[in-house]
């Protein structure tokens, strides 16, 4: 206990902090401090315990080796403590907080829900969407759907599935397509957050890219709904857009004489041990069997 009674806990949230995002500010930012205090936390807690935990520069800071085993042990001690909170605290009222991926939850995800809120009529499900990542550390959500390969976290990652991008476009926009070489002729509609845009789609099929695209977004749901509309030819996932498909609104006249890319899209991320919640794992259950029979359709 004596170097326990050394280290006060809001020093250890302020190291913890910044060892997980690798910068003061950043950690600042988290705990709603100033940079100057993170930094006054981390040299008393380095006098206490006569330990070195970062490598600082004018630009960047660096665990040592100390630093990034101490880092890991007190994340696993955070991860219990918040778990035993929740367990002598349980309640099966508590919302289930989900955060996601804009497009993915306008395009796949909100057509579906209706399905789970039947089952699950005891479920309080709170739903938030940005481009940000969860903030798990502060209790604000429960489990996070990011839109390509998250970032290297303590957290665990579950792929979603294998996404297929090809070119897709009203069915009169289609008859002006017969070719891959019609691209050309067409307005492109390009995504600017997709993972693999029409430049990778143009290379992987051994043709050169064009130079202009008429329409951009920065919204796979925007760029979906003005191919929709017949303003261009947009390079979609799929899956994403498979309502559409579904619908007729949208068809892939160049499936059977391209290559598709093929790429894992979204990742279910959420904390290890996070068996608070009894609505997690029937989310997680449905969701992947959601994913599943989508694929298999």
């Amino acid at each position: 206990m004596t170097l326990l009674r050394k280290a006060p806990l809001n020093l250890l949230h302020a190291f913890e902090t910044a060892g997980r995002t690798g910068a003061f500010a950043l950690a600042a930012a988290e705990l709603e401090l100033s940079p100057s205090a993170i930094s006054h936390a981390i040299r008393k807690l380095e006098k206490l315990l006569e330990v070195k935990l970062f490598q600082r520069s004018t630009r960047e800071i660096t665990l040592t080796k100390e630093g990034a085993i101490l880092l890991e042990h007190i994340q696993r001690g955070f991860n219990e403590m918040q778990q035993g909170l929740s367990l002598v605290t349980a309640d099966e009222s508590r919302p289930l907080r989900l955060h996601t991926a804009p497009s993915f939850a306008h395009q796949w995800l909100l057509p579906r829900l209706g399905s789970f809120i039947r089952e699950n009529p005891n479920i309080d499900l709170r739903l938030s969407a940005s481009t940000d990542y969860a903030r798990f550390e502060q209790d604000e959500f429960d489990l996070d759907i990011v839109y390509g390969e998250p970032r290297p976290s303590p957290y665990q990652k579950i792929p979603l599935a294998v996404e297929e991008l090809t070119p897709l476009c009203s069915p009169l926009l289609a008859k002006k397509l017969k070719k891959p070489e019609d691209l050309y002729a067409l307005t492109l509609i390009q995504c600017d957050v997709q993972l693999y845009q029409w430049k990778g789609w143009f290379e992987a099929n051994g043709m050169k890219p064009p130079r202009h695209y008429g329409l951009r977004f920065d919204r796979s749901f925007m760029a979906i709904a003005a191919a929709v509309d017949g303003l261009g030819v947009v390079l979609e996932s799929k899956l994403i857009a498979e309502r559409e498909i579904a619908s007729g609104r949208l068809v892939c006249p160049l499936v059977s004489s391209t290559s598709e890319i093929h790429y894992i899209g979204h990742y279910l991320v959420f904390p290890q041990h996070q068996h608070m919640h009894f609505a997690l794992e029937t989310f997680k259950a449905w969701l992947l069997s959601e994913l599943n029979l989508a694929q298999l359709r």
